[in-house]
């Protein structure tokens, strides 16, 4: 159960972002959640591939908050429904996402 209040709550803050951000784009709350879905599988294998690989160095917080900005760009690229103007928007659309989501998920759950 709190895995879904945990997508609810992600996608939630991506239209949150979306809102704030005059260069993100996201039609509806269901592309929303689909945007959700898709960086966490992105963040859970692509990501955790990267951290591997730079050998820690990325699980620190501005490296992290460059990460999730990539796997955004990433799926700005397979989301019809997803649309960030470049990465300057999507590094402003993860701070916005980091923010909003661990100040909900710290009420919520």
């Amino acid at each position: 159960m709190n895995t879904i209040i945990e997508i609810l709550i992600y996608a939630l803050s991506f239209i949150i972002g979306a809102y704030l951000l005059k260069g993100v784009t996201i039609k509806n709350f269901l592309q929303a959640i689909i945007v959700a879905l898709v960086v966490g599988v992105l963040d859970y294998t692509l990501g955790n591939v990267l951290r591997f690989v730079t050998l820690g160095l990325l699980s620190w917080g501005i490296f992290t908050w460059l990460l999730n900005a990539i796997l955004i760009q990433i799926a700005d690229y397979f989301l019809s429904g997803l649309k960030v103007k470049n990465f300057w928007w999507a590094l402003g659309l993860a701070a916005i996402v980091s923010i909003v989501s661990g100040f909900l998920m710290e009420f919520v759950l």
